[in-house]
């Protein structure tokens, strides 16, 4: 499966984190959507953009990022949660099953989920962050 090309949402509100983020998935050859920093931002891109994936920061300036996920897996669009918080929060119930990194995380952990997620999320119809599909979660726990 070709990857190259697919749009990707970044939600990330650590511009730092967001700048290599973005460097590093067009490096792969996504196209990058955003990054975004705020809910709202977050909210209105989901809702909005032509999208094959995202990767949601969790805590955005204190907001949990989980309307803009709610948004995504109605749509069908499959995203991974990445979060600092390994451990401290626990997952919403519907997104129980979303894949997750644990930051910080390294540029081949982010390629590999994000192959792993439009790879395995290709004709599914979707999901929730991909429940149905099975999990790939890089923390080491159910929490985040």
């Amino acid at each position: 499966m070709i990857l190259s090309g697919r749009r990707v949402l970044v939600v990330e509100d650590e511009y730092l984190v967001a700048l290599g983020l973005d460097d590093n998935l067009r490096s792969l050859g996504y196209t990058v959507v955003g990054p975004v920093a705020s809910l709202a931002a977050a909210v209105t891109a989901a809702s909005s953009e032509q999208i094959d994936a995202a990767i949601l920061d969790v805590n955005l300036a204190g907001e949990p990022v989980y309307p803009a996920a709610a948004i995504l897996a109605e749509r069908g669009i499959p995203f991974i949660f990445c979060s600092g918080y390994t451990g401290s929060v626990r997952m919403p119930a519907e997104f129980a099953d979303a894949p997750r990194v644990a930051k910080p995380y390294t540029s081949r952990v982010i390629a590999d989920a994000l192959a792993d997620l439009i790879g395995a999320g290709a004709g599914s119809g979707g999901g929730s962050g991909g429940g149905d599909r099975g999990r790939r979660n890089v923390s080491a726990s159910n929490d985040i």
